[in-house]
């Protein structure tokens, strides 16, 4: 009933012109009102009583209580004698039932349905306000839990950022330290790796020497050309020194291999020192994030990616091969030092021993190697001077290619500005043949200008590369002839061995 009578309370009174807001929005559907709209449980004073014959009605006895049950309006006890009026009620309805709708006056609900619409008004609020207590207890038990959950998950994970920030800051001393050392013996190893390539160098002088003075014996003749002593022993030094340069050059080789190594450790220690401060670097700003910190932000499934490489087992191993790897590079490096030392001792004694045997074996060459000088001038000036002339017309033909430009925009820039013709007045006439020849011949000139300008820069580098030629044998005969005539005998009778080997 009640239902019924909430349901009844969502229609509106009429369907013409009703507003949205008066349209149902739950329980089932109800069928429009047609026909006698207002049947009331209880007659109206005001109304007749067709429909209500059954109701029993006790008139009073006055001059009207034998027209009561015809007449319209009748006075039932208690009421005043003129009876209510309202205009054409009855005649009204049919003709226009909105109207009798909203002019027309009855209750429609009763007391005990008002009743029980309070009380479970009331009901329902006291339940709501329960069920509501309730989730509250319950909403303010779970923050606090999550609370607690969060600020110990907090705390653990920066109690976890501290232990790995100790950690990492152990390994990452223990490998700048040995990469300090490392660099120092690199440093060291470098310096007797400078040491034995300045051996090698300075062996060529002596070396240079004594080939040169076996060519200037070969040029003897007649009964001069004697395997003399001199000779003899010219050749078992040029030996000494062939041998000493190869102990040199193989220990310089095993030296840039052992400098490797040290780069490649050094390199793995750097990687691994900046690898380590950066994620210090990365640790110390998390570990001093907080909730109030700036720049915190949202990463969504930031969790469920995982770009981690290795373990902390692996990790406390990588740091320690690394280390161990550098510690035994260094060894090596500082053996090879040792080794470096001695070998330069033992090679300097020899070189002296064969330079002393051999210091009176030079004679004289100084009339050649001056004609060949003067020879080899003479070329070498008259190559400059052709050069210099190509060089001139070089620069001719890059002005006439440069001259081409002009005149080619001007030809591609009316021909350009020709196809800008219309309809019919795109006529290929004498002009625009003469200027399609134009640019042809222009182009086949200037790549004709570019051929030649080729085949000159091609013979200017081929002079450049005999003036170079020239110039490398003028500097060998001059270096001949100053060691024949300055140093071949007076530098072999004082010939500095221990500041040419030894350092």
């Amino acid at each position: 009933m009640a239902d019924t009578v909430l349901y009844s309370q969502l229609q509106p009174w009429s369907t013409v012109a009703a507003t949205p807001c008066m349209e149902q929005v739950a329980g089932p559907p109800m069928p429009t009102r047609t026909g006698q709209y207002y049947q009331t449980p209880r007659p109206h004073p005001w109304r007749p009583t067709l429909g209500y014959e059954n109701v029993e009605v006790t008139p009073l006895p006055s001059q009207h209580a034998t027209n009561s049950l015809v007449d319209p309006c009748y006075t039932p006890y208690g009421m005043a004698t003129e009876p209510l009026k309202f205009p054409n009620l009855v005649t009204g309805f049919e003709r226009n039932p909105a109207h009798a709708a909203r002019a027309a006056l009855y209750t429609r609900y009763t007391p005990l349905e008002w009743t029980q619409s309070n009380l479970r008004h009331y009901n329902e609020a006291d339940t709501n306000r329960n069920y509501s207590e309730r989730l509250r207890g319950d909403f303010i038990r779970v923050m606090r839990e999550t609370d607690e959950k969060t600020a110990q998950g907090q705390r653990e994970s920066g109690r976890r950022l501290g232990e790995r920030i100790t950690d990492t800051t152990f390994w990452r001393n223990e490998a700048r330290t040995e990469l300090e050392r490392l660099l120092t013996e690199t440093s060291l190893l470098q310096d007797a790796k400078r040491n034995i390539d300045k051996a090698i160098n300075d062996i060529e002088a002596p070396l240079h020497i004594a080939q040169e003075c076996l060519y200037h014996r070969e040029k003897r003749t007649g009964v001069e050309l004697v395997h003399d002593s001199p000779e003899q022993c010219l050749l078992k030094e040029i030996e000494t020194y062939r041998n000493a340069q190869a102990k040199l050059k193989c220990l310089a080789s095993k030296v840039g291999d052992q400098l490797r190594n040290n780069r490649a450790a050094q390199h793995e220690l750097e990687t691994d020192v900046t690898s380590k401060e950066g994620a210090l670097g990365i640790d110390n700003i998390c570990h001093q994030l907080n909730n109030f910190s700036k720049g915190i932000n949202y990463y969504g499934g930031i969790e469920k990616f995982d770009p981690t490489v290795s373990t902390t087992h692996t990790w406390a191993e990588h740091s320690n091969r690394i280390v161990q790897k550098s510690q035994s590079e260094r060894g090596h490096s500082s053996q090879m030092r040792s080794d470096i030392d001695n070998l330069i001792n033992t090679c300097a004694q020899e070189v002296w021993d064969a330079w002393s045997n051999t210091n009176n074996a030079l004679a004289r060459r100084a009339a050649e190697s001056l004609e060949t000088k003067s020879k080899l001038q003479n070329h070498l000036h008259k190559v400059q001077q052709e050069l210099f002339d190509l060089e001139k017309n070089i620069e001719l033909l890059k002005k006439g290619i440069i001259d081409k430009s002009a005149p080619m925009k001007v030809a591609q820039t009316r021909l350009e500005a020709r196809t800008h013709r219309k309809n019919i007045e795109l006529c290929r006439d004498t002009a625009q043949d003469k200027l399609v020849n134009e640019v042809r011949d222009l182009q086949d000139n200037i790549e004709y200008l570019h051929k030649k300008l080729q085949e000159a820069e091609a013979q200017h580098q081929q002079l450049l590369k005999t003036r170079a030629s020239l110039e490398e044998d003028l500097h060998n005969k001059c270096n001949s002839l100053f060691i024949d005539r300055e140093k071949c005998m007076g530098l072999r009778r004082s010939f500095p061995i221990t500041a040419t080997i030894k350092y």
